[in-house]
């Protein structure tokens, strides 16, 4: 009888096995195919939005578009965007100074001092917050705080970018250096160098490229922003060079006016304002890649 029951058993086995095989076959086929639906319903959406911008905003864009005035009349047809360009460049220049020491000293002491400590579990806490906080919110805050007293000039936009940019920047490096091998810092203490040398000799350059590229993508998120540039930057027709005397205007600022406007000639302008920013946050991105990928090399 055993030896007559052995092979059914076997055979059910085998038929177990198959049967068990056949279904993580079809699930593997069908998480699969969800993946790639996935990756088709965020490409076509992003791919369709850059080609509406590119076909649009690229037959706009001439040397007296990115140099000339802004049309005082909105039905006007023609150039430019030369003083929202300038004022992107600057505000965001100034945004990125103010943010990038602050957010890069912040994170090396939540990552390299205050392991456990209140104070760091407190500015880890605020960080993650305000990665949150709507830029609106952020805009009204510096208006409240800022532009009432002093009026709406550039720096006032560069405040509010450079509150955007701080949690991106400290939560990134603060990542990047967490990733740095804890035994290049025990070596270079064994070696008797203090920890501030360690820092800057070991673990900065080690967590550089990381560094570098989440501090260009803030950069390149700081300069499509809308909300707060209408706040507290407020919007002028030509180029205004003076940071704390007089409004100033964006890209971003300049296609959200523009756009609403009914004429043929404004939206234009609005579009190839948008190819504009556009490709200056490709030039920011494409900068991050290849800094990174040229310290990659050199290690």
């Amino acid at each position: 009888m055993a030896a007559v029951a052995a092979p059914a058993t076997r055979a059910r086995e085998i038929t177990s096995f198959a049967a068990t095989r056949d279904r993580r076959a079809f699930v593997s086929t069908l998480m699969t195919s969800l993946m790639a639906l996935s990756v088709l319903v965020i490409l076509v959406p992003l791919g369709a939005v850059l080609y509406t911008v590119i076909s649009k905003g690229a037959s706009v864009l001439s040397i007296d578009f990115l140099t000339k005035d802004i049309p005082v009349v909105s039905r006007s047809v023609g150039p430019g965007m030369g003083p929202a360009i300038f004022g992107t460049l600057l505000i965001t220049a100034i945004a990125s100074v103010m943010a990038l020491p602050v957010g890069i000293l912040a994170a090396i002491y939540l990552n390299e001092y205050s392991a456990g400590g209140r104070l760091g579990k407190l500015v880890r806490f605020l960080a993650t917050v305000m990665t949150g906080v709507p830029s609106v919110v952020m805009g009204l805050f510096v208006y409240i705080t800022y532009t009432l007293r002093y009026k709406q000039n550039a720096f006032g936009g560069s405040l509010a970018l450079a509150f955007l940019m701080l949690p991106i920047i400290i939560r990134s490096t603060e990542e990047m250096l967490k990733l740095v091998p804890n035994n290049l810092r025990e070596a270079s203490a064994a070696l008797g160098a203090r920890r501030s040398r360690t820092i800057l000799t070991v673990s900065l350059p080690a967590a550089l490229p990381g560094v570098v590229s989440g501090c260009l993508l803030a950069i390149a998120r700081a300069a499509g922003e809308t909300a707060p540039i209408l706040f507290v930057v407020g919007a002028t027709n030509t180029m205004n060079a003076n940071m704390f005397n007089g409004v100033n205007t964006a890209l971003s600022a300049q296609i959200f006016t523009n756009a609403q406007q009914p004429f043929a000639g404004a939206q234009a302008r609005a579009w190839g304002a948008a190819f504009t920013l556009l490709s200056l946050a490709f030039l920011v991105t494409l900068a991050a890649r290849l800094i990174t990928a040229r310290f990659a090399l050199k290690r």
